[in-house]
């Protein structure tokens, strides 16, 4: 599990790869990422935006960006987390992510991006 802290907001990831939903042969690879978000701020936030960058080990980029994460945008009092599951597909057996949430503060309307720590996506038999 990888974790970063900005503003006081901490984003933990951790990655599990999907046999079952991948074919190798066919250049396809399925990886779930867990991902857990703790307020340990001050503020009751919410989180508004997701921007992703996505890359694999042949050097294709993609970027994905949109609102909240998986259909919601969780207000987070201080001492909350939110908790969530979503996937990626690669077309190679080792890929990474890398992004930002936009988050605001409910008292101000304040927004501030809040990292999202780089994490690696590999398939079992290639960690050797």
């Amino acid at each position: 599990m990888v974790a970063r802290i900005t503003d006081g907001v901490k984003v933990m990831v951790s990655t599990e790869y999907q046999p079952d939903y991948s074919n190798p042969s066919q250049g396809h690879y399925v990886f779930t990422y867990r991902v857990v978000i703790e307020n340990n701020s001050d503020y009751t936030v919410q989180l508004i935006r997701r921007h992703w960058l996505i890359s694999d080990s042949f050097g294709e980029a993609r970027e994905v960006e949109g609102e909240g994460v998986v259909g919601q945008q969780p207000i987070l009092e201080p001492g909350e987390s939110h908790e969530y599951v979503s996937g990626c597909n690669l077309k190679s057996g080792i890929g990474k992510m890398v992004g930002t949430y936009r988050m605001r503060r409910i008292v101000d309307n304040q927004e501030f991006p809040v990292n999202i720590p780089e994490f690696t996506m590999m398939v079992p038999w290639r960690s050797n």
